[in-house]
């Protein structure tokens, strides 16, 4: 028999099989997450119609729980809190035609987590694309949630609709959160900015996660030098969707438009000297403690280099004193549509 493992029309043939192979094992995975939630979808509407019909109350759960147990042993799936979810699953998207058929390209565990933690349709499409979109886990979606990702988004404060192509400008909307909660680390109401960047950096994991997905940590502190000057960005980041750099400067205080020259000096910097031929143009975030949303507003209006504002806390309530800008359903609705 002849030895091709050194061959390399074989290696790219094996590479080939073995990619095949990935491929229709995923497919078979969607298939069959389809299906379970096509069966949960069905029992949840049975559930529903037979009390309507028939008057019946909670009984009807558990004596299902306890004859499905019976004729399906070790079989999950039919407890009762699952049945409940499957009734409730039901009646969160039975009149809602559009998200119907969203609800099978993510699994029943995120599924769960979406419907029955969020308030209403517009940010459960949400979750529901992004976790589609970004391959998010459990623990990541459970996270995404709790610190109101999607409030975070409908704030957004960015000039990237005048700074950036329409491919990337999508996504890099969706890569700058309005706020940041940073509750991971251990700092009091006082501190600077170098207490901060270091917690930051003890941390670096949580922060990449609270940044959001495809962010990669390249260096704190990051050193560019023109006509013999240097100047140091406080934390340089890549984005894997975007192929770009972005460059992240942190602030204990109020946003000042100061801030935003800063910004465009260095992402200049950047993208004459450090980008690579191959990546897009460099990106800013400027976090800092608080902003007053109008002064950023006039503080980007002009600039060329895409820039977006944020701020942060150390706890994972979303601050009741931004709560009057959140947009209407209406404009949350649009937005939202433009994620896929």
């Amino acid at each position: 028999m002849t030895n091709l493992s050194k061959d390399k029309n074989y290696h790219d043939f094996l590479i080939d099989i073995k990619n095949r192979i990935k491929e229709a094992q995923y497919s078979a995975l969607k298939t069959v997450n389809k299906e379970l939630i096509g069966l949960y979808w069905d029992i949840g509407k049975k559930i529903v119609e037979k009390q309507e019909k028939f008057g019946w109350g909670k009984s009807i759960v558990e004596n299902l729980v306890k004859d499905l147990q019976k004729e399906y042993p070790g079989i999950k799936g039919f407890s009762s809190q699952n049945l409940w979810y499957m009734r409730q699953f039901y009646t969160s998207y039975c009149s809602n035609l559009k998200l119907q058929p969203m609800v099978g390209e993510i699994s029943w565990v995120k599924n769960v987590l979406i419907f029955s933690k969020c308030k209403d349709d517009i940010e459960r499409e949400f979750y529901i694309k992004m976790t589609k979109k970004f391959g998010w886990t459990k623990n990541v979606l459970i996270n995404q949630i709790e610190n109101k990702s999607f409030e975070k988004f409908a704030l957004n404060q960015t000039n990237f609709d005048k700074t950036l192509p329409l491919k990337y400008k999508r996504q890099a909307k969706l890569a700058v959160k309005d706020e940041y909660t940073f509750d991971f680390l251990e700092l009091g109401d006082e501190h600077s900015e170098k207490d901060l960047e270091a917690s930051l950096l003890e941390k670096v994991r949580k922060f990449l996660t609270e940044m959001g997905g495809h962010f990669c940590y390249i260096s704190n502190q990051y050193r560019v030098e023109i006509n013999d000057k240097e100047y140091f960005i406080d934390l340089l980041l890549y984005h894997r969707k975007l192929k770009c750099l972005i460059a992240i400067e942190l602030k204990v205080g109020e946003f000042i438009p100061e801030f935003a020259g800063k910004m465009q000096f260095y992402l200049n910097l950047l993208d004459d000297k450090v980008k690579m031929n191959d990546e897009n143009p460099s990106i800013g975030i400027i976090i800092c403690k608080s902003k007053d949303r109008t002064i950023v507003e006039y503080a980007l209006k002009d600039t060329k280099k895409p820039i977006g504002v944020s701020t942060y806390n150390i706890t994972t309530q979303l601050p009741k004193e931004i709560s009057r800008y959140l947009p209407s359903k209406e404009q949350l609705a649009r937005e939202v549509r433009k994620l896929v």
